[in-house]
């Protein structure tokens, strides 16, 4: 995960936008990964191939999840960091500019950082 941070990081240091912003999903696929595993709940994120979702219904698992309640600031937050990740890794059309990771800085942060604490990581 640090090692997934540090490139996402690194991307947006350079002007790679897009690059950050699928490496920011790539964090978030993670971390709710392992906020699901650490609870013993993995099994509810995964396909009847014993394979975890892609994002969008990771997303949607995590929202529901009754075994944590998420902060209002993180229900928010998830589709829109989602849907920035999906464009850039996705769209032929959408490149990621400074300022709408700029916009995202809050919004990752709450996000990565609860999930940290569900996954008993911080």
């Amino acid at each position: 995960m640090v090692s997934v941070a540090t490139q996402m990081n690194g991307c947006y240091r350079v002007g790679w936008c897009d690059a950050s912003a699928v490496m920011m999903r790539r964090l978030l696929e993670t971390v709710i990964v392992e906020a699901f595993e650490a609870n013993g709940i993995d099994s509810k994120i995964k396909d009847p191939r014993g394979e975890f979702f892609q994002l969008t219904d990771l997303v949607g698992a995590a929202l529901n999840e009754t075994a944590w309640n998420l902060s209002r600031n993180t229900k928010s937050s998830l589709p829109r960091l989602k849907s920035v990740g999906h464009l850039s890794a996705h769209s032929r059309r959408y490149n990621a500019r400074r300022q709408d990771l700029d916009a995202l800085v809050p919004d990752t942060r709450v996000v990565i950082e609860e999930f940290l604490h569900l996954a008993k990581l911080l």
